[in-house]
């Protein structure tokens, strides 16, 4: 990846430059016979994104080229998934059977130029007529045939008169080329089934080899982008449409590598024997890697382009982990989405010194998320915690509430267990406790002592809901079919118990349960009365956890790795308990660091300039970590000394972290101190109420209607107006004074 990731744009740049094209056009030219899943998306993103970012434009194009396997309920799902994502195609969608005119035109000059033939070989003959990878393959002696007659057989192909597999139209090129694809490749075949666009309009139809590159031709097509398997299909590409004379401009195609996960199956074979064997509830089943899925899941697109840029552009397969595409949901999220109390396995718990009831003030988000908002939690003598949340019989390391051990109530009390009470079966049905009164969060006096909070919620109204619990569809790394599946995919959870806020007041459709993980509000079953949330993903990979856990020591120190499960050497052990431990980093970022070399010894030089081990940690594993990948270590135009400065002009305040991307864009292209570089473009951090405030009150001017809304009651509103402050400030205004000042305006 490291000399490849931006091959295509190299090409593309090295193209405009020597004018071979005055715009850059391409396509996306998916075949609607089936629903997009997670590989599609990062051919979506390569190709509306190189056409996007050099000024040109992408076509949607539906390769429908097979009449016998597509539907309009596919090209539906395929326009839905480029739209979700963000894009945009150029006018109308496109179809290859737009063009089946123009294409039957070119194929009957092929036949006048005596370079194609109809065949009448069997199928069965035609692949032993191939020949083999070392010998030479064997020419139908119905090569022999006349233009005219070839002609004449093709116009009654096309009229119907012949039952399919009769005849076919193939190419003459070379049947001893080493390239097997060009041994006399096949052009058209007779199909009599009604397609969904032309109806029995036609009799036979174009093979996608000679179909596609003539569509990318006459939409003006200048890069053909597609992925690997594709690649001795070029062959055939080029000898089409430099046969055929035409004038240029020509489309050029150019290969990448096709996206691969671990424990995902993308071939649409399996993935429709899934959906009919009925293994998964449909193709938006959260656990399948359909953009549907996705979807329901709870996903955002951010995170599925962020996923898609991390992995790269590459000219050779690999495995990605899909650790990473969770690791962009969660990074996504962790600044957006509002923190709730939701319990799953519900104990009673009964505070016999507590009276009445009261109502306590908590924020949605923790102090490093720049966004505001409150809700109102009850609280009373009677509440619920989680079943695991306490331990009669505590292992070592255990901090929560047990018969010797205090808690606190994440926002309210610290309470301590008195009695347990047990059922017949000696399990556990309800905890008598007692609160200190003085312990209140916020305003604690009672020199109480804890090592943790955990989540509750009030017994007379916590709101019942359904939480579906979605884990990976296989259990193993490389899943050849249903006998991989994993048993526990999926857990039903009928009456887990939530905060009442998020039902009545709904802050918002995504969010992160405390110390559960992301879930999201399903899209399809939800309703007030029957609340259901899907998980979206846990707070960490649990599958590291249980790697870790296992009592083989030998396997304590291993991860994935594209797939593989490679162990830490001692030194690399070393680095990730510290990064974990002392620094408090995450542990994907802490593997990320102490796995490689070069990032590791970057990220400690950075130390040695600012003590700000999680920022400056975000910004090597991301940003850093991207430029040595493209070239090396030793030629970064920046220094760690520079990385240091930018992520205390981000800890001070003085840019955001969007403008500090913006920042060090720059400084890998010229090398120049951050502070020269935000003086000279102007990107200081707009802080002052006095200066933002009127940009604010021109947006709530200009949006009566939204208005109206949020004082009715729609306070997801607030991040409308939030993000049109942003975005008129070009990113500059402090998020934190903007969500004061716009909730403070809209009262």
């Amino acid at each position: 990846m490291n000399e490849s990731k931006n091959f295509l744009r190299t090409i593309v740049e090295e193209d405009l430059k020597s004018g071979k094209y005055k715009e850059i056009v391409t396509r996306f030219p998916p075949e609607p016979n089936g629903f997009p899943h997670i590989g599609h998306a990062k051919s979506i993103f390569i190709n509306f994104g190189i056409a996007k970012d050099y000024n040109g434009h992408c076509n949607l194009r539906m390769d429908d080229t097979n009449p016998t396997k597509e539907d309009t309920k596919y090209v539906e799902a395929l326009k839905d998934a480029v739209e979700w994502l963000g894009y945009e195609w150029d006018k109308s969608v496109r179809f290859t059977s737009d063009y089946f005119p123009q294409i039957h035109d070119y194929a009957i000059q092929l036949i006048k130029m005596g370079k194609a033939y109809v065949d009448s070989l069997s199928e069965e003959e035609i692949r032993e007529y191939r020949g083999t990878v070392t010998e030479a393959g064997k020419r139908s002696k119905y090569a022999q045939r006349s233009v005219e007659e070839n002609l004449d057989l093709f116009e009654r192909m096309k009229k119907g008169e012949f039952k399919e597999g009769e005849h076919i139209l193939r190419a003459k090129i070379d049947m001893s080329a080493a390239n097997m694809k060009m041994r006399d490749p096949l052009m058209y075949r007779i199909r009599h089934v009604e397609h969904f666009r032309t109806g029995d309009e036609w009799a036979v139809y174009p093979m996608y080899d000679f179909a596609h590159c003539l569509s990318d031709y006459i939409e003006g097509v200048t890069h053909s982008i597609c992925t690997l398997e594709f690649e001795n299909n070029r062959d055939i590409y080029n000898w089409v449409l430099d046969t055929l004379e035409l004038t240029p401009p020509r489309p050029y195609q150019h290969e990448f590598a096709r996206l691969g996960i671990n424990y995902t199956v993308m071939s649409k074979r399996k993935l429709l024997e899934l959906v009919e064997g009925g293994q998964v509830s449909g193709w938006d089943d959260p656990r399948l890697p359909t953009i549907a899925g996705y979807r329901r899941k709870g996903y955002t697109p951010e995170s599925i382009i962020t996923f898609c840029d991390s992995v790269g552009i590459a000219k050779a397969n690999s495995m990605v982990d899909v650790a990473q595409l969770e690791f962009c949901i969660r990074d996504d999220l962790n600044t957006k989405v509002p923190r709730v109390m939701c319990v799953l396995d519900p104990i009673k718990v009964t505070i016999e010194n507590y009276e009445g009831s009261e109502s306590i003030d908590a924020s949605y988000y923790p102090e490093d998320v720049p966004k505001e908002g409150i809700r109102a939690l009850p609280f009373s003598r009677e509440i619920y915690i989680e079943r695991d949340d306490f331990n009669e019989n505590p292992p070592k390391g255990y901090f929560r509430l047990t018969p010797e051990q205090p808690v606190r109530l994440k926002h309210a009390y610290i309470i301590s267990c008195k009695e347990v009470i047990k059922d017949t079966n000696g399990k556990t049905v309800e905890i008598i406790a007692e609160y200190s009164p003085a312990s209140k969060s916020g305003s604690d006096t009672s020199g109480i002592k804890v090592k943790s909070a955990i989540q509750w919620v009030s017994a007379a109204e916590a709101k019942e809901v359904e939480v579906r619990l979605y884990d990976r569809l296989f259990s193993v790394e490389a899943p050849q079919g249903v006998e991989d599946i994993n048993p526990d995919s999926l857990k039903i959870i009928k009456n887990a118990l939530i905060e009442p806020a998020v039902i009545s007041e709904r802050p918002d459709e995504r969010f992160q349960f405390e110390r559960q993980g992301y879930f999201y509000a399903d899209p399809v079953d939800y309703t007030t009365q029957k609340p259901v949330f899907n998980k979206i993903v846990g707070l960490k990979d649990s599958y590291s956890k249980k790697k870790k856990a296992t009592p083989v020591k030998t396997q304590e120190k291993k991860v994935q790795i594209d797939g593989e499960v490679v162990a830490m050497s001692e030194k690399q052990q070393v680095l990730f308990d510290k990064y974990t431990s002392e620094l408090k980093l995450n542990s994907e970022v802490a593997n990320t660091l102490a796995r490689d070399e070069n990032l590791s010894s970057f990220y400690e030089q950075t130390l040695v300039e600012l003590n700000s081990p999680v920022n400056l940690a975000n910004i090597v594993t991301n940003e850093v970590a991207r430029e040595i990948k493209e070239t090396s270590v030793d030629t970064l135009k920046f220094t760690a000394k520079q990385i240091a400065e930018l992520v205390k002009m981000i800890d001070d305040k003085t840019i955001s972290n969007k403008i500090a991307k913006q920042v060090f864009e720059e400084m890998a292209k010229s090398g120049e101190n951050p502070e020269k570089i935000v003086e000279a473009k102007g990107l200081v951090q707009i802080s002052d109420p006095a200066k933002i405030s009127p940009i604010i009150d021109e947006i709530i001017a200009k949006n009566p209607d939204n208005v109206a809304k949020f004082k009715a009651g729609n306070k997801k509103l607030l991040g409308f107006f939030v993000g049109q402050v942003l975005k008129a400030t070009g990113g500059k205004a402090n998020p934190q004074v903007v969500n004061k000042l716009v909730a403070e305006k809209l009262k």
